[in-house]
């Protein structure tokens, strides 16, 4: 299955890792080819990064571009500005990308509790895989 990760660059290092282990898997996995410029950089750091990413180097357009002919994203919503399985702006534009794109779903954890967001998010009809590499079918 060719599947895109997708989630917030503050967690690119975990993205890499997933990519690794969706491989690993046999899964054919690809992440933004923007996130080298993120590996290693602190949070502020990754802030700007993205920021320019996303004003100067068209970073949304690019990943859409990858996704298509994709049969499958994988959310990596993990913890983040003190919210548990956090979805960012961007990431919930992802997501209705492959929605739109009629690919299959998954979040690497539940559904957060973000006002607005969660109603959008569960109309997609996500799987929710709880680390349980194997759902990922």
């Amino acid at each position: 299955m060719r599947i895109g990760i997708i989630g917030s660059m503050q967690h690119t290092e975990k993205m890499v890792e997933a990519r690794d282990k969706l491989a690993s898997l046999g899964h054919d996995v690809f992440i933004t080819n923007l996130h080298t410029d993120f590996i290693g950089k602190n949070d502020d750091e990754k802030e700007k990064i993205k920021i320019h990413q996303k004003n100067n180097q068209d970073a949304i357009r690019e990943f859409w571009k990858l996704m298509q002919g994709a049969d499958a994203v994988l959310v990596l919503n993990l913890d983040k500005h003190g919210i548990p399985n956090y979805i960012g702006g961007n990431t919930l534009m992802e997501i209705g990308f492959a929605h739109v794109l009629n690919q299959k779903i998954f979040l690497l954890n539940p559904i957060p509790e973000i006002s607005y967001y969660k109603s959008e998010i569960e109309a997609v009809k996500p799987v929710v895989i709880n680390g349980d590499w194997s759902k990922i079918v």
